[in-house]
């Protein structure tokens, strides 16, 4: 049998996450308090007040994962059914690295109407949702109106997260080869969810528009080209240049969010000096490493994948970015609560990596430069830097309603909150 299939079914127990009760149910007693008719007492006292549903539920570290299955992974619209361990797999990582409790929701609604008000009319039961693998264009206006209808954290993993720890390697990477953010220039390939969200955070982080092109199956998204609408639109350049190889030709940086070898030995030597290259189509890229190493010995390379160095991996972001939201009880996660975990992680990276990374990762070291500019999803260091940006710009922004005054205190709190996970 395929080893993913047997891992999904290791010692006889089927799938990945199970509910655990927090509170004893050994006697009479502790079964009146579970249950009837102890429960009327929190019931009561939510009704009068709706935060003490904080108090007295689980509510407050607990996350929706929520899919149609449209667009799971690089797989396409397989259903909803399809994409459960895909969710369930999400719910692992956020237990794992941010202990975080989900239920992961698959949901047979394709109308987009419909379906936003399902995971509206839900969204009582938790304290932030994510959402994943569903398709576009539809996913930019779903995930709009479910943060406008809703009063809890609401984030596509899909559009946000890779764009999150790629900006965090950007940053990185172009301080290596010395290059100025407001001077590099840039080619994005594809034109889904999360092409458009790295465009739109590579600009944020200081990439000026006019050094910006982004591609699609197309070709070149150029100003005046027909059928233009929504965040195409939007991003459409102001170049007479039509194709890939084009734009490619002098560009500093290629994003790639697309399919694999659409990216040419030739036009990899076209670019300028010192190349950063994030190939990341999976599991086979744009521009395989051995051959974007082969072609020129000055590229930076990153890729979706666990076998080679810099790996973007969404890991990285979201249950961190969740942890700071949940803890200061944020109604919504905004772009600088993003940009503040792309930042967190960038400086992460250029710090001393502990002994225990390396033990993680079967001896091998690590050290900032062209083969680390992201950390490791393993460093236990992430969740203390990036979950206390992301809280911070949350009270920043005045969207937390439940401000941390004292940092120091909840740093601690952190670490010994994920000392069992890394013991």
């Amino acid at each position: 049998m395929d080893k993913a299939l047997e891992y999904h079914m290791l010692d006889g127990v089927p799938g990945k996450v199970s509910v655990v009760p927090t509170k004893p149910c050994r006697s009479a007693e502790d079964l009146s308090y579970a249950y009837t008719p102890g429960v009327a007492k929190p019931v009561l006292e939510i009704e009068k007040d709706p935060d003490d549903a904080y108090r007295y539920t689980s509510k407050g570290n607990l996350v929706a994962v929520i899919s149609n299955g449209t667009a799971i992974l690089g797989l396409g619209d397989r259903g909803a059914l399809a994409s459960k361990p895909v969710m369930e797999g999400k719910g692992v990582l956020f237990k794992r690295f941010a202990d975080i409790d989900v239920f992961d929701i698959e949901i047979d609604e394709k109308d987009p109407d419909r379906l936003i008000e399902i995971i509206r009319a839900m969204s009582p039961t938790f304290g932030g949702i994510n959402l994943e693998d569903i398709k576009g264009p539809e996913c930019f206006r779903i995930e709009q109106e479910l943060i406008e209808k809703c009063d809890i954290p609401v984030f596509h993993d899909d559009q946000h997260g890779t764009a999150i720890i790629a900006t965090a390697g950007l940053i990185n990477a172009c301080d290596i080869v010395g290059k100025s953010l407001d001077k590099v220039r840039v080619v994005v390939n594809g034109a889904g969810a999360a092409g458009i969200s790295c465009s739109k955070m590579f600009l944020a982080a200081g990439v000026r528009r006019e050094n910006l092109v982004l591609c699609d199956s197309r070709g070149v998204i150029y100003k005046g080209r027909e059928g233009l609408v929504g965040p195409k639109a939007a991003l459409a350049a102001n170049t007479d240049a039509r194709t890939l190889a084009e734009v490619m030709a002098g560009a500093d940086v290629f994003m790639g969010l697309s399919v694999a070898d659409c990216v040419s030995s030739d036009m990899l030597l076209s670019m300028a000096r010192d190349p950063i290259v994030f190939a990341m189509a999976n599991p086979d890229p744009e521009i395989t490493y051995e051959k974007a190493m082969a072609t020129r010995d000055d590229v930076i390379m990153a890729t979706g994948r666990s076998d080679y160095p810099n790996q973007i991996n969404n890991v990285l972001g979201f249950p961190f970015i969740f942890r700071g939201a949940l803890d200061v009880r944020a109604t919504r996660i905004t772009e600088n609560m993003k940009m503040a975990a792309a930042k967190a992680l960038a400086a992460l990276a250029r710090k001393d990596v502990p002994d225990e990374v390396s033990k993680a990762y079967g001896g091998q070291r690590f050290s900032f430069g062209r083969d680390y500019i992201v950390p490791k999803p393993f460093d236990p260091r992430v969740i203390e830097e990036e979950a206390v940006a992301v809280a911070m710009a949350a009270c920043q922004d005045g969207v937390a309603r439940r401000p941390i005054e004292d940092w120091d205190a909840y740093r601690d709190s952190l670490a010994r909150r994920m000392a069992k996970y890394w013991s």
